[in-house]
């Protein structure tokens, strides 16, 4: 099935000098979701690749229907709650399972945008796939996202003509001349305006203690429950102890309930250059670098604004 740039062919195709390939597939209806993911993952699953799904459950249970008895080869992963926040997608769902299989190419199907993506989540999802591209450059491994072509908007299949350099329609198949992740990851690198009622507070290094007293009491008080208490407690930690040390000694930090959510975000005079930062496993012998990633790991939902006049990161965590 290998064709011309404009035929028909296998998602599997890819540059020869760069071995990681990560196409989107734009679906119309089951039958065009079934016909675009079923034999890639039965390819794999022939050829001894280890493979894995990670959507909707909608989509996972159409699969396994139609695989059949080889289900049970493949690892499902429910997107909706691996992949809540954007942002620990590639750490914790597509590193997590390529690195558990060292030396060897993997499938992955991942699909983390769907219609009730929440405009607030978008951002983080869009730079999500922009960062795929980075975080698997030079890995052997492929990585398939569907799009539900006939719920996300225009503007959200243009994003993934944006974030994909192949895209697979009507099956067929098409270097995407849109492709450019860096343009991406800079226009949602949105400023992030916060309520006028927002608790605020300067910390410095002395007051690091006293800081995460106020943001548990504040929570508290607004009705967060004692589990994600201790939650918010390391987040807060992670945030106000990575600007001392990273962003100049000293930041802000606010923290306000918004719907069923308590948010809490530090800025500080640091720039973070790194897009990766918080999106790569960290090795056990490893020492530092996971204050970003725990926030990842523990909140809902992060967002990110970086310049050179300083940073913001906002954690969002559900009250219960």
């Amino acid at each position: 099935m290998e064709q011309g740039e404009d035929g028909a062919r296998s998602p599997l195709v890819r540059d020869r000098a760069e071995p990681f390939a990560h196409p989107a597939l734009l679906y119309r209806s089951e039958q065009e979701y079934a016909q675009g993911t079923l034999p890639f993952v039965s390819e794999g699953l022939a050829t001894g690749l280890p493979v894995a799904v990670a959507a909707p459950p909608s989509r996972l249970e159409l699969l396994k229907a139609e695989l059949g008895p080889a289900a049970h080869e493949v690892r499902w992963i429910d997107m909706t709650r691996a992949g809540r926040n954007p942002g620990r997608i590639i750490p914790a769902v597509l590193r997590s399972f390529a690195d558990a299989h060292p030396g060897r190419p993997v499938r992955i199907i991942g699909e983390p945008i769907w219609y009730s993506r929440t405009p607030l989540e978008y951002p983080a999802c869009v730079q999500h796939e922009a960062l795929i591209n980075a975080a698997f450059h030079g890995r052997e491994a492929t990585i398939l996202c569907p799009y539900d072509a006939r719920t996300l908007s225009d503007d959200v299949i243009a994003d993934a003509h944006a974030t994909h350099p192949v895209v697979i329609s009507d099956g067929r198949q098409a270097v995407s001349h849109a492709y450019d992740p860096e343009r991406v990851l800079a226009r949602y690198n949105e400023t992030l305006p916060y309520p006028p009622g927002a608790a605020t507070v300067r910390f410095t290094a002395g007051l690091l203690p006293a800081v995460r007293d106020i943001a548990l009491r504040e929570a508290r008080e607004r009705g967060m429950a004692p589990p994600r208490l201790q939650d918010l407690n390391l987040v807060v930690a992670e945030l106000t102890t990575n600007s001392v040390v990273h962003g100049g000694g000293s930041g802000t930090l606010r923290i306000w309930a918004e719907s069923e959510q308590i948010v809490c975000e530090v800025r500080d005079e640091g720039h973070l250059t790194d897009p990766l930062a918080g999106r790569r496993p960290v090795r056990p012998d490893q020492l530092g670098g996971r204050g970003l990633l725990l926030v990842h790991f523990l909140s809902d939902l992060v967002r990110v604004h970086t310049a050179a006049s300083g940073t913001t990161v906002r954690s969002y965590l559900a009250r219960r």
